[in-house]
């Protein structure tokens, strides 16, 4: 993805553990509803977002940068030691709340499906969070906390003490009776020399997070994917049938730019699994199938996008046809690179690269699953195989990574000649899984990439996976090598 044929491949990455939120002990259990379900950088770097299945999002803010004064590329510069980044909790607020839908008799549930940060303005942050049917807009600011203070009555009988006392909701102390003056209050002599009136001071603030817009009575189906796009004004979210275009200033309209419902339900064949907007383009969106292709539109050319204007997929090899062909096929994330150029696909088995000027087949293909191919009969009985894993490119887009079981995630260098292939665990050791001798790959745009291991039911060291722990959702730095992992309830990061 960089540079012409004859330049080098950047050297293999040393990940590091950098901080873990919500750290499990040994033999923790952990509830349902505190399980990570979504995670996402804003375009800065400086905020992480995460959703869970309790509808709560909870923010996090970096700390090292601002503790430096400076960018880390002017600290190792000046031959400083680089800091590894750092992230401290900033707030959190319920989202969505459980709903039942009284017309079809279903249980709305609150889990948060996708997060997406908006344009920042006035110092307030901006962003969308969505559950399966409801899509919000919040705004978080800091608000100043105002305090009744310069009263002439003190609890220390010290007329010149200007103390705040605690302050209840009606404007009253909280550990004092309303009515100040007992009996046996001892006046100064001369009385009171002057009256203080009340002033009101702000001196605290807390962070408050304001729902402004709810979209929703949008989408029949399960929303699973929502997307900004670059003018700031516009959104779209999808669902298994159809994309919706909505203004974030408007609530009440969307519309319908994608359509693949059929007239007649039985002749339903594939359905949408995820949508993005073009980062560059904001005429330009694409679009992910069950069947595992992508379709690139532009909504320039008609308002109902039912023509595509390019499409991406991978011819089936001859052969090969199986009861578990299309089921792996199915494509659960796309992502494009920073610049536009490249799309990054994740299906069941493998990652996928995709240049947006080259129709015919993926530049690149990394396997992550080939070696659980022996057990798709055991993996389709327990669910598993419809697991749905996340996947992201590096802000240069020299680099990949996307889960997979047992807390692993790999991560693939994605430049001319790289070979740089890593499994890593979320957790406090990274490294205690890594590969040893990664497995080489050719990739080049008529030879697609294959790497992975052979080994049935085990990773690459010959651990046997654990289906029951498996690593969906991860989001990588838009400017530096960290990345953010969700481990069940706990939020891991690492940098290189």
């Amino acid at each position: 993805m960089n540079g012409g044929d004859d330049a080098a491949p950047p050297p293999s990455l040393e990940w590091r553990f950098s901080q873990v939120f919500g750290e499990r002990t040994a033999g923790e259990e952990v509830h349902e509803v505190d399980i990570i379900s979504a995670i996402e950088f804003d375009k800065s770097g400086d905020h992480l977002a995460t959703g869970d299945r309790g509808g709560r999002v909870v923010l996090f803010e970096r700390t090292d940068t601002k503790d430096h004064g400076g960018s880390r590329r002017d600290a190792e510069e000046m031959d400083y030691a680089v800091r590894h980044p750092e992230f401290r909790y900033k707030t959190e607020f319920q989202s969505h709340e459980p709903e039942f839908d009284y017309l079809k008799s279903l249980e709305i549930e609150e889990k948060i499906n996708k997060i997406r940060w908006c344009q920042p303005a006035n110092g307030a942050l901006f962003l969308l969070s969505t559950n399966d049917k409801t899509i919000k807009y919040w705004k978080v600011q800091e608000k100043k906390i105002k305090k009744i203070s310069e009263m002439n009555i003190d609890p220390s009988n010290d007329p010149g003490s200007s103390s705040p006392l605690p302050i209840v909701a009606n404007g009253v102390h909280a550990d004092k009776p309303q009515d100040y003056l007992s009996k046996d209050f001892p006046f100064p002599p001369g009385g009171i020399p002057s009256l203080r009136l009340p002033v009101v001071t702000s001196q605290e603030t807390s962070l408050v997070a304001r729902c402004r817009r709810v979209y929703a009575h949008a989408h029949d189906y399960h929303i699973n994917s929502i997307s900004n796009s670059r003018d700031g004004e516009t959104f779209i979210s999808a669902d298994d049938l159809r994309v919706n275009l909505w203004n974030l200033e408007v609530s009440n309209q969307s519309f319908n730019i994608v359509d693949v419902k059929p007239t007649n339900m039985e002749d339903l064949t594939e359905v949408i699994t995820s949508a993005e907007f073009h980062p560059i383009h904001c005429n330009m969106l694409a679009y992910s199938s069950s069947k595992g292709s992508i379709r690139l539109i532009d909504m320039r050319q008609s308002a109902l996008c039912d023509s595509h204007t390019k499409l991406f997929e991978e011819p089936e090899a001859p052969g090969s046809r199986s009861f578990f062909t299309e089921i792996i096929a199915s494509i659960s994330d796309i992502k494009f690179s920073k610049n536009g150029r490249y799309i990054l696909s994740r299906d069941y088995m493998t990652l996928k690269l995709w240049d947006i000027n080259m129709d015919s087949g993926p530049v690149a293909s990394y396997q992550v699953h080939e070696h659980l191919r022996p057990r798709l009969c055991d993996l389709y009985e327990n669910d598993s195989i419809f697991d749905k894993f996340e996947c992201c490119l590096s802000g240069d887009g020299s680099r990949l990574a996307t889960g997979s079981y047992s807390n692993l995630f790999r991560v693939f260098g994605a430049s001319q000649g790289s070979t740089e292939a890593a499994t890593l665990e979320a957790s406090k050791n990274p490294m205690r899984r890594q590969i040893q001798t990664p497995a080489r790959s050719s990739r080049s745009m008529t030879s697609v990439a294959r790497r992975g291991s052979e080994s049935p039911g085990s990773d690459a060291n010959g651990n046997a996976h654990d289906f029951t722990t498996k690593l969906l959702h991860m989001a990588w730095h838009p400017t530096e090598n960290s990345i953010a992992c969700a481990a069940a309830n706990s939020l891991y990061m690492y940098y290189a």
